[in-house]
């Protein structure tokens, strides 16, 4: 990468740090800075007559102490998280000298800190300038790099002074520019000289090894650094930045331009470099050692430049008027120490302010990518991207905008993104980032409603489906994808979303309702638990009976007495032999299946194994079959069967079906049989009207067998009044002969004026209830057309009420004499029956009444003749036992005589005057109880008024009743 193609920035506010003049004057001072190292919340500054100065955030001096008597300060380093700084002073007569200070341990006398260890470095006996240093943060280990080309290695623990080891580990021709150490399971050192990139295992495995190169070119002094992040070291270079890991070079990074120090500072590489046009060319060795006059650093400027080359641009860049000495950081800022003294503070920029410095030129890339690396929050990162989006909507890139919309997606309102990408052109992206919603789980029902309805402009099936279809958790309102489907005619697409998660009210709804699916919707119906079975059954049993009113009637009747269990099905692929008990479905099942998984869907498909080179059957190929398992039906409550009697208006026949079916269920309580019953008849009674002739017949057939039964369960008044509703008579008949009302049903018939039924309702009844006659007689005499209808049979009723004396004659002559339609030619045989037995039966009772008058007067003469005469006892013989009589001999006044012993047993007077004759006692005691009989009966008159209520000759009962006394005197109050 050139260097203008670096994207320059100004990410760091410059300031000049205000020094106390004392400071100020002593840091100007040509050569007196020789040294700076940074720590431990200090900055530390080495002089050339070997004192150390500590200063404190605000450049204060805190303290100043004399480190080495003799020679400049060359190289300090002041150990992280310590006290501990280390000094190197050299002097070109002497080898150097290392101290290691103890900053928070002050001499008593001289209160200076204590000097932990002090060694000199060896490098043979040569005097060369150390051009390197570095050290272990535990400084176990230091390396010292030589201007003749050697590295020294120290070890030892000089923080305890217990003694150190040192050993010139590396020669080279060319002089050391940069040592770095890389911790690890291994301690590498990597060495730079001017010539080569060389790496040292100094510890661990392979340790002993010679140097090995990863490049054939160096550095110049103060041109490598380590990036402890990555632990690879960075080599600055003419041309480029290099870095090296252990196996050789890494990336680098195009910047063109003579350097003259680097080193890390967070995430930039710190680089100065002088001018080019103020560049006096020498050699790589003088330029790498400083060669010159301080005059030419007075009036050289420098260029200092901070590059962020992981993402490629500059964070900062800037001439200064006179050369770098030394580059610290601390506190969070990096500070750069000049030749002419001055100080100068680079606080980098807070990352929102950055942001807005990129905003400002459109770089919203590396905007995000500096937010990448700054490590922001995924908020943070959705806002830089929702504001690329914006950027790139602006210039019309509307899909890459999407892209950057979808990244933010989390943190970004919808319908910011949405309202941009209404326009029918834009409906893909449109679609794209209301699916990557619904991925993310933040869609609402508007938002599914919004994608489902662009799917329908672009009558995208297949997308649809693979929406809806998509694994795992669901992704949008339920109700709202499937409220959407139905709209927009996706009705098979809304069933299985319905179906997928179990909600079979819907899956009805939308085959029946939007579909018309009527058969599919009766199998999956078939195939749901009862409880959910039942409640869809009822709320589409109307449209189901229908369209398909067989197999609705027949689920009805399984329901509902008790024997419903849902259908299972298994996959079955062709020319496979199945299994007994097994039978193929119907199309609806099949249509079913590819349509929606059904409930009970055996997956596991059964096939035969296939031949050789036959190719395998797919699950599409396969056919749906209903196992028939024999297993018994689920346990569910059985409702009452009058909650299904609504379902089946309008549909007698299918309704009669049902209720036959339930009848001859068991276990049914009374209730349910009348209701069934009840309805059953009035269905038998309803369907009879609406046929003719001989399929009249034989509804009515049905019905009548069904109520004239014993124990059935219906009322007799709901019989009656549905037989009167659909004029059904014998329905009324049957039931007034089964509460015994025959006159009923005579007069039902004399009503209707049908005398061929009054006839033979007369016939059936009229022996068992007379007075069927006596209205038989004034129906036929009404009309001359009834008449004519009769017949014979008038004479017949006439003859009849003769014979049982159902009518006094006079009755039978006012009953006819009503509408004057009998004629006296009619009844002329009847009137001379009537006029001889009445003449007949005047002579008998004239006979009767002589005969009781002659006995009469008989009785009262032996009365008289027993009171007034004597009377002559002529037997000769014992009436008892037939023997001759001896005295004692009883006669009575019956003229039966008796011997008194033993045949009467009588010994005493008393006991003689008390006897009676055996023989005539019986008959004397009859007649004394027929006596006492009417005596008391005579007093009942309740019996005299009952007797005449139920009497046919209401003048003879009363004729009886006097001759028993009921009319003597005092009987009657």
């Amino acid at each position: 990468m050139a260097l203008n193609s670096w994207k320059v920035f100004k990410f760091f506010d410059v300031s000049q740090v205000k020094l106390p003049d004392d400071e100020s004057a002593s840091l100007s001072e040509q050569g007196n800075i020789t040294s700076a190292a940074s720590g431990s919340e200090s900055v530390f500054f080495g002089s050339a007559d070997g004192t150390v100065k500590i200063l404190s955030q605000s450049f204060k001096v805190v303290r100043s102490f004399k480190a080495h008597d003799v020679g400049a300060i060359t190289h300090m380093k002041q150990v992280q998280g310590t006290s501990l700084l280390v000094t190197i002073a050299e002097d070109l007569s002497s080898e150097p000298i290392l101290k290691v200070w103890a900053l928070d341990k002050l001499e008593k006398k001289t209160g200076i800190p204590r000097c932990q260890s002090t060694l000199t470095i060896h490098n043979g006996r040569k005097q060369f300038p150390i051009s390197a240093f570095a050290a272990l943060d535990d400084l176990s280990q230091l390396a010292v790099g030589f201007a003749n080309g050697a590295v020294t290695v120290v070890r030892g623990d000089l923080i305890h002074d217990r003694g150190a080891r040192q050993r010139t580990v590396f020669e080279s021709e060319e002089p050391i520019t940069g040592i770095e150490f890389r911790e690890g399971n291994i301690t590498t050192l990597y060495i730079a000289t001017t010539g080569r990139i060389a790496t040292l295992v100094i510890s661990g495995r392979g340790q002993g090894q010679p140097a090995r190169s990863l490049d054939e070119t160096g550095c110049g002094v103060e041109c490598m650094t380590v990036d402890k992040a990555t632990r690879d070291v960075i080599v600055a270079r003419d041309d480029a930045i290099y870095t090296y890991g252990l196996h050789g070079r890494g990336p680098f990074y195009a910047y063109e331009g003579q350097k003259k120090m680097i080193t890390i500072f967070k995430d930039y590489v710190a680089v100065v470099s002088p001018p080019k046009t103020n560049t006096i060319t020498r050699s790589g060795p003088l330029r790498a050692f400083g060669g010159g006059s301080h005059a030419d650093d007075i009036f050289n400027t420098s260029s200092f430049t901070l590059l962020n080359i992981d993402l490629k641009f500059i964070a900062h860049q800037e001439a200064l008027s006179s050369q770098v000495k030394a580059l610290v950081s601390e506190w969070g800022d990096l500070f750069i120490l000049t030749t002419d003294g001055k100080i100068f503070r680079y606080h980098e920029k807070a990352f929102p302010q950055k942001l807005d410095l990129l905003y400002q030129r459109n770089l919203y890339l590396l905007a995000i990518n500096l937010a990448q690396k700054a490590g922001l929050g995924a908020a943070q990162q959705n806002i830089i991207l929702r504001k690329y989006g914006d950027y790139l909507y602006q210039k019309q890139d509307y899909d890459t905008a999407m892209q950057q919309y979808l990244k933010a997606i989390d943190n970004t309102e919808p319908s910011q993104v949405i309202r941009k990408f209404l326009d029918t052109q834009r409906i893909h992206n449109l679609i794209e980032y209301l699916e990557e919603l619904h991925d993310h789980h933040k869609a609402t029902s508007d938002h599914t409603t919004l994608l489902l309805n662009c799917y329908a402009k672009l009558k995208d099936v297949d997308k649809l489906e693979q929406f809806i279809k998509s694994p795992g958790d669901l992704k949008f309102d339920l109700d709202t994808a499937i409220s959407m489907c139905r709209q927009g005619g996706y009705y098979d697409q809304a069933a299985y979303l319905a179906r997928k998660h179990n909600e079979h009210e819907l899956v009805v709804d939308i085959l029946i309702e939007d579909s018309k699916r009527y058969a599919e919707a009766l199998a999956y119906i078939w195939r749901l638990e009862p409880e959910n079975a039942y409640h869809n059954l009822m709320k589409y049993a109307t449209v189901l009976l229908e369209h398909r009113p067989r197999d609705t009637t027949q689920i009805f009747i399984d329901y509902y007495t008790g024997r419903f269990r849902p259908k299972k099905d298994a996959i079955v692929v062709p020319n496979a032999p199945t299994s007994q008990g097994m039978g193929i479905a119907s199309s609806a099942v099949q249509n079913l299946a590819a349509l929606l998984p059904l409930p009970y869907m055996n997956t596991n498909v059964i096939q035969s194994p296939a031949s050789a080179g036959e190719q395998k059957p797919t699950l599409s190929q396969a056919q749906i079959i209903e196992t028939n398992i024999d297993e018994p039906p689920p346990e569910y409550k059985v409702p009452k069967p009058r909650t299904a009697f609504s379902a089946f208006v309008d549909h007698a026949a299918e309704f009669v079906i049902f209720l036959e079916a339930c009848i001859k269920a068991d276990e049914l309580n009374e209730d349910d049989k009348g209701d069934l019953y009840t309805t059953l008849f009035e269905m038998y009674l309803h369907t009879a009207n609406s046929k003719k002739d001989s399929e009249r017949e034989e509804w009515e057939t049905k019905a009548k067998n069904l109520v004239e039964g014993k124990d059935i369960p219906i009322d007799t008044s709901n019989v009656l009044l549905l037989s009167h509703l659909s004029n059904f008579r014998d329905g009324t008949i049957l039931v007034r002969e089964q509460q015994g009302l025959r006159f009923d049903i005579f007069r039902s018939y004399t009503s209707a004026k049908d005398t061929v039924g009054a006839i033979k309702a007369l016939r059936k009844y009229g022996p068992e209830d007379p007075q069927l006659y006596p209205a038989a007689l004034a129906y036929f005499t009404s009309s001359p057309t009834i008449l004519e209808e009769a017949g014979d049979e008038l004479n017949a009723v006439l003859e009849k009420i003769d014979q049982d004396g159902l009518m006094a004659p006079l009755q039978v002559i006012q009953t006819l004499s009503v509408n004057g339609v009998a004629t006296m030619g009619m009844i002329k045989d009847y009137l001379s029956r009537t006029i001889e037995r009445e003449r007949q039966e005047i002579s008998n009772n004239r006979h009767m009444i002589e005969t009781f008058r002659n006995d009469t007067v008989t009785k009262q003469v032996e009365l008289a003749a027993i009171d007034s005469k004597p009377v002559v006892f002529q037997a000769t013989r014992c009436a008892s036992c037939g023997s001759p009589l001896e005295l004692p001999t009883v006669h009575f006044l019956c003229k039966h005589s008796f011997h008194q012993y033993p045949c009467l047993n009588i010994s005493s007077d008393e006991e003689l005057e008390d006897a009676e004759c055996p023989l005539c006692t019986p008959q004397n005691a009859t007649i004394k109880a027929i006596k006492k009989a009417q005596e008391e009966s005579a007093e009942r008159h309740d019996l005299f008024l009952d007797a005449l209520g139920r009497s046919r000759d209401k003048f003879g009962t009363v004729s009886e009743w006097f001759g028993r006394g009921v009319m003597g005197v005092g009987s009657v109050e």
